[in-house]
């Protein structure tokens, strides 16, 4: 068999020519390969959790650390192996572009389309931008954190197949997964994105390929503003996302970065209206405060939180008290009307989630208090825990998904990897892309 080798231009010219139904198929092996992983055997697959050891993180100089993240599916084996850097951070720059902030919500319509770096921030006269309180070291960085990295892949019997680039394909498959509930709500109107790099990227472009239609607002809150701005000029002037611009009239994006404005007034009005919150940053502190969600008048809307960016005991993007009030027991007689949850937790993985989520630890959660995404698709055990409790059972699962406060929490898996760095393989060899090694 030959060894395909894929840069990481050549799997974004992939992935960049993904069209709904692909995504979709690419979505559907994904959450059977976790299905799997929660509830096979090594009888009956080898994507079981028994196959798949925990990754190994190896720290390094420069605030790195490279993981070492081996794998297992039912027609292959693999390892990725992926360096991440958390950034210090330059000091402020009080020289970025001049802005006119702004003192009500804004939003700029994707039918004007800048061309530069210095035009797009002056031309996108509404972007909302915030205060200047200090960021985070970890977020305050304009440097990527993406991982730099590899993905090998071998069939069943030992013999290498693929060889591909990791950077992309990991902002790509969390993402992936993160939909999968996204695509299941009834509202999506509005979106709030927390970071712009690689993993805000594809959760903002799988949203808007999955749902696009239906989403009019997209709010890129960062605390850098000139990362966002990159992101948003690729969104404007790229002819990858012109297609997804121009399919609806009604969709504008807004940038909020702390540097400037009224940040803490637009992020408590932007988290707040938000139907879904995609959470994609190394943060080590909470994003927002707990009560814009944990309040009477936060806790009216149901909303999808998905939180992905924090994968150490130290880095936390959620404040523990979002968590603890998700699984807390409802109160059967209140006298305030708030959105449906389910009393648990969604993760990919509970025993990645316990060992390496700091949302998880510093909450305190108990196993029971979290579900595996894997068996949760497939209507099990959240089904059955409802029933225990008096709940409606399926009925009441379907609706908490649709319409309820529901938060995934990730935080990433060799299996993803190897089960979407097949299908990449195969769409590879179909579509011309890739260097073929013929007798490796």
């Amino acid at each position: 068999m030959p060894l395909t080798v894929l840069s990481d231009s050549e799997i974004n010219a992939i992935l960049y020519s993904l069209n709904r139904e692909d995504v979709l198929s690419l979505q559907h092996n994904l959450a059977d390969a976790l299905h799997e992983y929660s509830t096979g055997t090594q009888e009956t697959t080898g994507c079981c959790q028994t196959n798949q050891p925990q990754r190994i993180a190896i720290p390094a100089s420069n605030n790195q650390t490279t993981l070492f993240m081996p794998a297992s599916t039912s027609t292959s084996r693999g390892i990725k192996i992926a360096t991440l850097t958390q950034t210090s951070g330059p000091p402020r720059n009080d020289s970025l572009p001049s802005i006119k902030s702004t003192t009500s919500q804004s939003s700029t319509s994707t039918k004007d389309s800048p061309t530069n770096p210095t035009t797009l921030a002056s031309s996108i006269s509404n972007i909302s931008i915030g205060s200047s309180t200090k960021p985070e070291p970890s977020l305050a960085s304009s440097q990527s954190t993406s991982p730099i990295g590899s993905l090998t892949l071998l069939t069943a019997t030992g013999s290498p197949y693929a060889f591909l680039a990791a950077s992309t394909i990991t902002g790509f498959r969390t993402a992936l997964a993160a939909t999968m509930i996204f695509n299941r709500r009834i509202n999506v109107h509005t979106i709030c994105v927390f970071g712009a790099g690689l993993q805000a990227l594809w959760h903002i472009r799988l949203a808007l390929l999955l749902r696009g239609p239906e989403i009019h607002h997209v709010h890129i809150i960062n605390r850098n503003f000139e990362r966002a701005r990159r992101l948003m000029q690729e969104i404007y002037t790229s002819p990858h996302w012109e297609h997804l611009r121009k399919s609806n009239h009604k969709l504008d994006f807004s940038i909020v970065s702390n540097e400037y404005g009224e940040y803490n007034r637009l992020l408590k009005e932007h988290v707040r209206k938000a139907d879904a919150i995609f959470c994609c940053t190394p943060s080590t502190s909470p994003l927002f405060p707990a009560e814009y969600l944990t309040s009477t008048e936060g806790r009216k809307k149901g909303r999808y939180i998905s939180a992905i960016g924090s994968y150490k005991h130290h880095m936390i993007e959620l404040h523990p008290d979002i968590l603890r009030q998700a699984v807390a027991p409802e109160h059967k007689h209140h006298h305030h009307k708030h959105a449906e949850k389910g009393g648990v937790i969604v993760v990919n993985s509970l025993e990645a989630c316990m060992k390496e989520a700091g949302e998880v630890q510093q909450a305190r959660l108990a196993p029971e208090q979290m579900v595996e995404i894997g068996e949760l698709l497939m209507v099990k055990k959240a089904s059955m825990l409802e029933i225990e409790q008096g709940g409606e059972g399926e009925v009441g699962l379907k609706r908490w998904l649709q319409a309820g406060n529901v938060i995934f929490k990730c935080v990433g898996l060799g299996l993803m990897d190897i089960c979407v760095g097949e299908d990449l393989v195969m769409l590879a060899r179909e579509r011309g892309f890739g260097t073929s090694v013929e007798g490796f």
